[in-house]
């Protein structure tokens, strides 16, 4: 299916935003977050499209847009720490945005703003302005030889708070992996426990069904047998009237009346 006109600018708008994320913005910067805006509602009127593309390109989009968000709003955090500690939870896009890219440019923006944020930690700690460290220069700085007794401490420092957030991340992954096993576990344990309330729910409708017609047809039989019974009664009390009936008339030829 051949894109339509919004994908297009979508498109081109969104390999706009890549390159200015990949850029040194001044803190006044103002074009990223209007245009990260702009995509936002782009991408909200492509999905009201018949014509909208596969849901997997939709999806890939949306991860996109939702990283651009991110690194947006981690940037407007005031701590690099928390800065860093943002940056490792945002997703980058998976697939490169036009056909000249060789790798996704939302992956190496993420990459770059990783190793500004760690660059900065680590001036932090040094001491040193975060503007003459280059970013070819920040990978190597604790292989530069000649480092002060406090230059080491620092970055002694600053491998701990990495590898304490590290740590903190693996604990986190840790404690989503064993919610989701003990939600999985109670899951099961309650679908069970319906399975189980079902049967007995469905033995106790058949126990009472045959319940209902047991009790039907006895009282059937203790109609039948309450009519037998009317019509005997009524039959010993005809037979009754009849005999006091002739026992009179046979009283009164036999003795007649006296004058």
């Amino acid at each position: 299916m051949a894109a339509t006109r919004l994908e297009l600018n979508l498109m081109r708008l969104l390999s706009r935003c890549e390159a200015l994320a990949a850029e040194r913005r001044d803190p006044e910067e103002w074009r990223l977050e209007k245009y990260v805006a702009a995509l936002e509602d782009m991408l909200r009127e492509l999905k009201k499209q018949s014509s909208k593309p596969a849901p997997e390109l939709l999806n890939e989009y949306t991860r996109k847009v939702d990283f651009l968000k991110g690194l947006l709003e981690a940037e407007k955090l005031s701590s690099s720490t928390e800065k860093a500690l943002a940056n490792q939870f945002l997703a980058p896009g998976r697939t490169p945005t036009t056909v000249k890219e060789r790798t996704p440019a939302t992956k190496t923006v993420h990459l770059q703003t990783k190793a500004r944020c760690t660059g900065k930690m680590r001036s932090e700690l040094l001491g040193t302005d975060p503007l003459a460290i280059s970013d070819s220069e920040e990978p190597n700085i604790r292989k530069r030889k000649g480092l002060a007794p406090d230059e080491k401490q620092s970055a002694v420092e600053l491998d701990a708070v990495l590898q304490h957030h590290q740590d903190m991340q693996e604990k986190l992954a840790e404690e989503m992996l064993s919610l989701a096993r003990s939600l999985k576990n109670n899951t099961l344990a309650a679908q069970n426990v319906i399975k189980q309330d079902n049967q007995t729910l469905s033995h106790s409708l058949r126990m009472a069904d045959q319940n209902f017609e047991k009790l039907k047809d006895e009282s059937d039989r203790l109609e039948q047998h309450a009519k037998k019974s009317v019509n005997w009664l009524l039959w010993i009390m005809l037979i009754v009237v009849c005999f006091i009936f002739i026992s009179m008339i046979l009283f009164i030829r036999i003795f007649p009346k006296l004058k």
